[in-house]
C-alpha cells in the first residue's frame, strides 16, 4: 500500500462502505509496515458493529460532535 510504503503512520478510511473498509484493512494488515486504520463516517449506533468487525483500529462517530442536543450550562447564582 503506497501510503505505508511512503511513511504514513495511519490510514483514514473516510466515507467508505463496509465491504470497501474490509478490503482496505486486509491490504493494510498484509503490508510489512503496519499502520493504524481509522474509519470515519456518519456512523449510527446500528452500523458501528459492522465497521468494527472489519478490523479497523479506530472508529469515529460523527454524531457525537455534529448532532448533540444543546444543554444550558449557565451558572445562575441565586442569593440564599
Amino acid at each position: 500500500m503506497k501510503p505505508l510504503a511512503n511513511g504514513a503512520e495511519s490510514i483514514l478510511l473516510d466515507n467508505m462502505k463496509v465491504e470497501d473498509v474490509r478490503q482496505a484493512v486486509q491490504r493494510v494488515t498484509s503490508h510489512s509496515r503496519r499502520g493504524f486504520d481509522r474509519s470515519f463516517r456518519r456512523h449510527s449506533p446500528g452500523d458501528v458493529r459492522d465497521y468494527a468487525e472489519t478490523g479497523v483500529d479506530y472508529i469515529s462517530v460523527g454524531a457525537l460532535t455534529h448532532s448533540p442536543q444543546a444543554v444550558d450550562l449557565s451558572m445562575r447564582i441565586v442569593p440564599a
